[in-house]
C-alpha cells in the first residue's frame, strides 16, 4: 500500500486526481479500524495531516467556515458559542483520544448514517465544500449523502471545508446508545430554533441522515400562529407531542443489532420532545424574552 503525504492543499488535490483510488486520512479513527479488520484495502493512503489549510476556521458574515481537519476537541473548545449544537454532538463522540484525532471532514467523508455531527449540520442548513483539479463546489448537506457510507463526492474530490451558519437561536443535540459513552448511536436528533424557522436532523434511523420537514413546518407554524415566537410562554403539550410524532414519522429505520425500527421511532419521538423542551426553555430565557419585553 502506497503512502502519500502532501504538504499543501494544492498538492493534496493533485495527488487525489493522480491516485483516485487513494483513501484520504486525517485522524484515521474510521479508516484504520477498517484496514485493521481487513474490511477495506485501499491502494494508497492520502495523509492530510500536514495540510495546514484544512485545520483553520473563520467566521464571516454570520457563517463559520470549518476546515475539514478541525478536530472534535477543537469544536468543543473553540466553537461552543458559535455552533453549540455541533459542540454538543462532538462531546458524545468516542473517547478523548478519538476526539483529539477525529475531524469534521472525516465524519462527513465516512458518510455513516450514524455520524454524530450529521444531524446538527442538517438542522443548521450547512454546506460541504469539495475541491478537485476541476475546481470547487458547494454541496448542501441535505444533498450530500446518497446511501449508507456513500456520498455525492467524485473520485477526485476532497472535502476541504464545511460552511455552517452561526447559531441564530437555541440548538440542541441528543442521542441514545446501548451504553452511556463510546458507542454508536441507536438514534440521534438535532434541533435548531431560528425564528421564524425550525431546523431538524435525524441520525442512525435511515439509510442516510435525514431531516423532518413536516415536523419543522408544523412547529414553526404552531409557534407563529400562537404568537409564541414574539412573546414566548409555556409550550403547549399537544404541540410538543405532535412534533415528536412527526419526527418519528420522518425516520426510515431498520432492525439491527443495536435496536429495532419500532424502538428507534419511539426513541426519536422522545428525543424530539426533550430537545424541544430544552431549546424552548433557552429561547424563553434569551432572545424570546427580549422580544416580548
Amino acid at each position: 500500500m502506497d503512502f502519500l503525504q502532501p504538504s499543501s492543499l494544492a498538492d493534496a488535490i493533485a495527488a487525489r486526481a493522480e491516485f483516485p483510488g487513494a483513501m484520504p486520512i486525517a485522524g484515521g479513527t474510521d479508516v484504520m479500524v477498517e484496514i485493521n479488520f481487513d474490511t477495506r484495502r485501499p491502494e494508497a493512503l492520502l495523509d492530510l495531516n500536514r495540510v495546514s489549510e484544512l485545520t483553520t476556521w473563520q467566521l464571516s458574515d454570520g457563517t463559520v467556515r470549518l476546515g475539514a481537519g478541525v478536530t472534535y476537541t477543537r469544536l468543543i473548545a473553540e466553537l461552543g458559542g458559535l455552533l453549540p449544537g455541533l459542540a454538543m454532538a462532538a462531546r458524545t463522540v468516542g473517547s478523548p483520544q478519538i476526539r483529539n484525532r477525529g475531524t469534521i471532514g472525516g465524519n462527513l467523508g465516512a458518510a455513516s448514517p450514524a455520524g454524530d455531527c450529521h444531524p446538527v449540520l442538517l438542522a443548521a442548513g450547512a454546506s460541504v465544500e469539495a475541491a478537485s483539479v476541476r475546481g470547487s463546489r458547494m454541496i448542501p448537506v441535505a444533498g450530500f449523502f446518497t446511501g449508507p457510507k456513500r456520498s455525492v463526492l467524485a473520485a477526485d474530490e476532497l472535502i476541504t471545508s464545511v460552511l455552517v451558519p452561526a447559531a441564530a437561536g437555541p440548538q440542541q443535540f441528543a442521542k441514545i446508545g446501548t451504553r452511556n459513552a463510546m458507542v454508536i448511536a441507536v438514534c440521534a436528533f438535532a434541533l435548531e430554533l431560528r425564528p421564524p424557522a425550525v431546523g431538524t436532523g435525524i441520525g442512525s434511523a435511515g439509510p442516510t441522515p435525514l431531516r423532518a420537514p413536516a415536523a419543522e413546518e408544523f412547529l414553526a407554524g404552531a409557534l407563529a400562529e400562537s404568537g409564541l415566537w414574539e412573546c414566548p410562554a409555556c409550550l403547549p403539550d399537544q404541540v410538543a407531542q405532535r412534533f415528536g410524532e412527526l419526527v418519528a414519522a420522518a425516520a426510515r429505520p431498520i432492525d439491527d443489532v443495536r435496536g429495532t425500527a419500532a424502538y428507534r421511532r419511539h426513541a426519536l419521538s422522545v428525543l424530539a420532545r426533550r430537545t424541544l423542551g430544552w431549546a424552548w426553555d433557552s429561547y424563553r430565557a434569551g432572545d424570546g424574552a427580549s422580544r416580548c419585553g
